[in-house]
């Protein structure tokens, strides 16, 4: 079975063709504003490259920035009405009281109050106002508002006046989209409720997108199934995302972890991912990120629902290379980025970048490296001197034990890093360049359960996490997972001493192959 991979990212397309785990081809080109045209171009040399017949492509799965960009620039975002489930508590702190003024502005600012939610034991705060919620319809129709977000007090323990909210305002605007912060988001109201509102201003450039993906690979001639990569490592088909758009955030970085995992055959180490701007740091953990454990922060926002543990430093192979005043060189954050193919030295340009110096110490054989013999040694050297510092940091921040860990090297800006950081030994693999493209291609099919149990009526802890097991388990395969190669990467419970009959939080998530690519063994 061959399986095509393809990363959108905000500079480069990059796409490659595998079978079984043997990557045929990878290509990259330059990513479009209309998406379409150059998923387009990657697609047609990819092919063309691998010599497969487009008939033979069994899956294509498709990892892309676009809505995170979408939420970073303020653009391509709808008007939402966000209503939140409260009163007469949480008054003093509106939905979106601490965004970004120009973010709360494109989503049109527009919040509403309503009687209603938990405390944290259970018990209803108020009566959900139902007669609030028609009032709200007959509002959102008059201004026509494109999509809402529901958000509930401790929803995530009792879903029902969310769900009661949402069949009542869909009595009245039955073609509404409504986003309910339980099925996103954790425990913490303001953070749960802004993941919401935030999916739900991104739920028309989601149809859009997929639309337009839809639409690449039919002119392509690919008439298969196609996937969108998530922020865990995992897929959802199209239907999914045009719902949860926000589940692709920070899904780059991740695919990049999972193809470095996947082409060293390591599981647990530190993946650094070079770009041509910036340097994204993670660590793997099972063979799939390390996720965040607490808030995240999107575009100005504080969010909680599940994000890969990633950050990112101003460097990347595009990044200028100066002597400051006092004599020091400094590299980044300032970038030449996408132009680095006309800018930079070693390419016939007249701006010196860190890909330049990598040429010239003889790190790298690409461009002419003729056009860059005449840099002085002594810059040369402090300027790698100062790159491996930062990689040095980066690491560190990642590691949390002193163990040794190997420091897996992807990316096409991968070239700027040296052999070793220190003590720690660095790998490079093959098809380090286009390594997120591979973390697309060999995506798994995941089930999660995430629910809060109470140890009572003969009920015990083994029971419960088994029971979650199960439930997770039926998910990935009824999503498609094979279900001889479904293994559990996440399993905890966490008591709840502040709820009654002996509660307990318990998540659990498996994940398995989708035909043809052993990718569980990476």
């Amino acid at each position: 079975m061959y399986r095509l991979g393809v990363d959108v990212g905000g500079t480069n397309t990059d796409a490659v063709v595998m079978h079984g785990r043997q990557v045929l081809a990878g290509v990259k080109a330059a990513t479009t504003e209309d998406v379409t045209s150059g998923v387009l171009e990657a697609l047609e040399q990819v092919l063309a490259k691998a010599g497969v017949e487009r008939g033979r492509i069994a899956n294509v799965m498709i990892g892309t920035t676009h809505f995170t960009n979408a939420v970073i620039e303020r653009k391509h975002i709808s008007q939402v009405a966000a209503i939140r489930l409260g009163l007469p508590a949480t008054a003093c702190l509106p939905p979106m009281v601490d965004w970004p003024d120009a973010l709360r502005q494109a989503t049109g600012d527009l919040a509403y109050l309503v009687r209603g939610g938990y405390e944290f034991d259970g018990r209803p705060i108020a009566p959900l106002d139902e007669a609030e919620i028609d009032r709200i319809a007959d509002d959102l129709a008059a201004k026509k508002v494109k999509a809402a977000a529901i958000s509930s007090v401790f929803s995530p323990i009792n879903q029902e006046m969310e769900q009661t909210a949402r069949a009542r305002l869909q009595r009245k605007l039955p073609d509404l989209p409504v986003v309910l912060s339980s099925d996103i988001g954790r425990i913490g109201l303001l953070e749960r409720e802004s993941a919401a509102i935030m999916n739900a201003s991104l739920l028309a450039l989601s149809a859009r997108t997929v639309d337009a993906f839809a639409k690449a690979l039919r002119t392509t001639g690919l008439d298969c199934p196609f996937y969108i990569t998530q922020n865990d490592g995992t897929l959802m088909d199209a239907e999914m995302v045009k719902r949860f758009p926000v589940l692709t955030f920070a899904s780059g970085p991740t695919n990049s972890m999972r193809g470095a995992a996947f082409l060293t055959g390591i599981r647990n180490g530190i993946v650094v991912d070079i770009g041509g701007t910036t340097t994204d740091v993670g660590a793997l953990q099972h063979g799939f990120p390390r996720q965040a454990a607490t808030v995240v922060d999107i575009g100005g926002v504080r969010t909680n629902f599940r994000m890969p543990d990633v950050f990112s430093i101003g460097l990347g192979g595009g990044s200028l290379v100066r002597r400051d005043r006092d004599g020091a060189v400094t590299v980044g954050p300032q970038s030449v980025g996408y132009r680095i193919a006309s800018e930079a030295l070693v390419f016939g340009g007249e701006t010196l970048t860190a890909t330049d110096v990598a040429v010239r110490l003889g790190q790298a054989g690409i461009g002419e490296p003729a056009r860059v013999a005449g840099i002085e040694d002594g810059l040369a050297r402090e300027a790698r001197a100062t790159i491996t510092r930062m990689l040095e940091t980066a690491v560190e921040r990642s590691r949390i034990s002193p163990e040794p860990v190997p420091v897996i090297a992807v990316g096409g800006g991968s070239i700027l890093m040296p052999d070793r950081l220190g003590t720690l030994e660095v790998l490079r693999p093959d098809h380090f360049a286009v390594a997120n493209a591979v973390g697309a291609a060999i995506a798994q099919i995941s089930g999660e359960v995430d629910r809060i149990y109470s140890l009572e009526n003969g009920l015990t802890r083994e029971s419960c996490l088994k029971e979650a097991e199960t439930e997770a388990t039926e998910r990935a395969i009824g999503a498609g997972a094979d279900a001889a190669t479904i293994e559990v990467i996440e399993r905890e419970d966490v008591p709840l001493a502040y709820l009654p009959g002996n509660a307990t939080r318990i998540h659990v998530k498996v994940v398995g192959d989708m035909g043809g690519v052993d990718a569980h063994q990476a």
